[in-house]
């Protein structure tokens, strides 16, 4: 279900928060423009004109993941090298997971429903972010002879772990039961630097 409007947040903000948690939940093609203006409790011509079309609406959920995800990049200690901040960094992601669960659920239905409008697509908005993280990989040694190709699938690699492990919470509870799937949760963060470690120390494929 979409989540209830925060009180400190503006009418733009609450509307795109309660249409952001009906994409992550829905996939923007399994909800209308109609649907989302009923949650609000807009009719769908006042929806319309505070953001034009459903694709506006949606660009400015993803703007909007994009800023919190670069955001996190402020979590490592100052001076901390390139391989440690870029581990600090997925972790965050992990850490920041569960009052955002939406996020990593939003940027998987972005991956796998995104086949049509990536053909058209006018604006990227996650592209700064992991162009922030391939650069923060080419600063890791031993990386700084990587191709653009290398990196960004290396990139790509460690953000799967990251959004795989958020989304897939309830269906572990569901199998292993909610002690076991909160013992998974645990660990993951210790095993994500251990598997980042792994990858960085490795080098880039020949």
């Amino acid at each position: 279900m979409a989540t209830a409007f925060k009180t400190s947040a503006s009418t733009r903000d609450r509307m795109i928060e309660e249409a952001r948690a009906l994409f992550a939940e829905r996939g923007f093609y399994g909800v209308s423009i109609a649907q989302i203006a009923a949650e609000l409790g807009l009719t769908k011509q006042a929806l319309l004109h505070h953001f034009g079309t459903k694709e506006r609406l949606y660009g400015l959920v993803l703007e909007q993941i994009a800023g919190e995800l670069a955001g996190l990049k402020a979590s490592s200690e100052p001076g901390a090298d390139a391989a440690r901040r870029l581990q600090d960094w997925l972790v965050a992601m992990i850490s920041d997971t569960p009052p955002r669960i939406e996020r990593s659920r939003l940027l998987m239905r972005e991956i796998l429903d995104n086949q049509v409008r990536a053909e058209r697509a006018g604006s990227w908005y996650l592209k700064p972010f992991l162009g922030e993280l391939v650069t923060m990989l080419r600063g890791v040694p031993g990386w700084s002879g990587a191709s653009d190709a290398q990196l960004r699938a290396t990139v790509v690699q460690l953000l799967g772990a990251v959004n795989y492990h958020a989304v897939s919470g309830p269906t572990f509870r569901g199998i292993f039961g909610t002690e076991a799937a909160q013992a998974m949760n645990d660990i993951f963060a210790s095993q994500l630097r251990h598997m980042v470690h792994a990858v960085l120390a490795a080098g880039p494929e020949a």
